[in-house]
Order: C-alpha cells, then sequence, then structure tokens
C-alpha cells in the first residue's frame, strides 16, 4: 500500500480536531488497556461505552449497540471478500461530506451494492445524519481515525490510540450506537500498536489492493481504467467520497460497478 501526497484538506482536518484531541489525551482510560504488542490477548479490560455485534439496517453487520463489550477479531491487515474468489469489496474514504456522500449512496443504492465507509471522526461528528444514512443503506462503517494524519505511524501510542479510540466514539456517536467493524489508517499508516488496538476494540484492520486514484482527480477514464486494469491484484477497492471535487468518483462508479457485474464480481465485505 502507498501513501496519499498532496491531501491540502488534511491541514483544516487536523485544526479542528485539535480541541477534541487536547482533551482526549488527558482523559482517555483506554490507551494503557490496549496490547502495545500488535498481538490479541484476552481480558484487556476495555470499558467506556462499548458494544456487542447486532444486525445493521439493510442486512449489514453493525458492530453494535453501546453497553457491551465488542468481540475481539484478528490484528492482520485484512483484504480479503466475504464473498469468494469472485468478490470484490468497495470502499469509500474520508467522509461523510454533504454534497458527494448523498451522491455516492445514490449509485451504491441505484446498483444494488453495498460498501465500506471509512469515515473521518471529524467528519461524522460534523455530519451525523449521513452517518445514520450511510448505516440505514446497509453498508458498513470503518474508522478512519480523527485527522487523517498520513505520518501517524511515527508518533507515539498515546497520539496513535488518540487517533483511533476518539474516531470510534465520534462515529459511534454520529451512527446512534453502531460501532465501526474496521480501520484504516491513513495512507496505510498502520503499526503493530495501532492494529493491535484496532483488533482489540472489534475494527478489523483493513487495507486496499486496487488505489483508484481517485483522489488525484485524473479523468473519470483514468479511474475506470486503473480499477479495471489493477482489479485481478485483489478484491478491495478504493475511493473516497471526501477531501474535494468527488464528481469524477461518482462518475467512474456509474462505469465501474456495472462492468464488475459484467465480470462476473459480486460486491461483498472485508473479511473479520
Amino acid at each position: 500500500m502507498v501513501r496519499h501526497a498532496g491531501r491540502g484538506w488534511h491541514g483544516r482536518v487536523l485544526a479542528a480536531a485539535i480541541g477534541v484531541t487536547a482533551v482526549a489525551a488527558a482523559t482517555s482510560v483506554w490507551t494503557a488497556q490496549a496490547d502495545p504488542t500488535g498481538k490479541q490477548h484476552a481480558g484487556t479490560g476495555v470499558s467506556a461505552r462499548p458494544s456487542t455485534p447486532a444486525a445493521g439496517a439493510g442486512g449489514s453487520t453493525a458492530a453494535g449497540a453501546e453497553g457491551s463489550t465488542p468481540a475481539k477479531v484478528p490484528a492482520e491487515i485484512v483484504h480479503a471478500s466475504d464473498r469468494g474468489a469472485r468478490g470484490v469489496n468497495i470502499t469509500i474514504d474520508d467522509g461523510p461530506d454533504p454534497v458527494w456522500t448523498p451522491q455516492v449512496l445514490r449509485v451504491l443504492r441505484d446498483n444494488g451494492v453495498k460498501a465500506t465507509f471509512c469515515m473521518v471522526g471529524t467528519q461524522a461528528q460534523a455530519h451525523p445524519d449521513l452517518v445514520r444514512a450511510v448505516v440505514a443503506a446497509g453498508h458498513r462503517l470503518c474508522d478512519h481515525t480523527v485527522s487523517h494524519d498520513t505520518g501517524m505511524d511515527h508518533k507515539s501510542q498515546a497520539y496513535q490510540s488518540q487517533q483511533i479510540l476518539d474516531a470510534e466514539r465520534m462515529i459511534t456517536k454520529a451512527s446512534g450506537g453502531v460501532r465501526p467493524l474496521y480501520y484504516r489508517a491513513p495512507g496505510g499508516a498502520f503499526t503493530p500498536y495501532s492494529r493491535g488496538l484496532a483488533a482489540s476494540r472489534g475494527m478489523r484492520p483493513l487495507g486496499w489492493n486496487v488505489d483508484s486514484k481517485d483522489f488525484e482527480r485524473p479523468g473519470t477514464a483514468a479511474i475506470v481504467a486503473t480499477v479495471e486494469r489493477e482489479v485481478a491484484n485483489g478484491p478491495t477497492i478504493l475511493f473516497h467520497d471526501a477531501g474535494g471535487d468527488r464528481s469524477q468518483t461518482v462518475a467512474a462508479l456509474r462505469e465501474v460497478l456495472p462492468w464488475l457485474k459484467q465480470q462476473g464480481y459480486s460486491f461483498g465485505f472485508p473479511l473479520r
């Protein structure tokens, strides 16, 4: 996986998150209870509004309502689809966004496709109606940290913990109690610690096989061509619904989703 460059919006998101992070660094009770080795162990004792798995709307599986401990999942980065060898996972990063997320949801609905939305905590906090719309449509949620810091793998464990756990809280609150099932590090900036922490909270670390390059806005045709050329590399495909003008993404999805069906692919979710 490669890191994304040129994301000018990251600074704005980081600035918006400063107030949250300052409080969280002083008050979080989760950090010391996570496994710093990245391995899973029983009995972490994590508390503070955890949850259990529950069925989400439209047939998707939510991480659960608040009130009980989420089940741990493997800490290895997942790419595989629950639909098997001819399954693909559509993943949508960096939102929700009031302009582009509704359009992405419409294209997914029109094609009968469920996707995994990797949400930035401050975006979820700002647009809870969109988070709930994603859940109501049967899609799954993914923790994409508070401020989308692609260099977080070079920062302290306390910082990594704050980024992951505060985003989890923000997304869960915005959704009305549905927790994220996955964790995707910004730009692929995973560490053994962050993977283990996310897994201890029931969020499977999520990678990608096909970077559509839609964030760079190379043109709809180029985005489509990238997906068609690289889908043989693996099932998890990366798109974006925030961070700038995503009109090319919306247009590309209108072409890519029917094409994938024509090629015999079915749409699923990443394994947990």
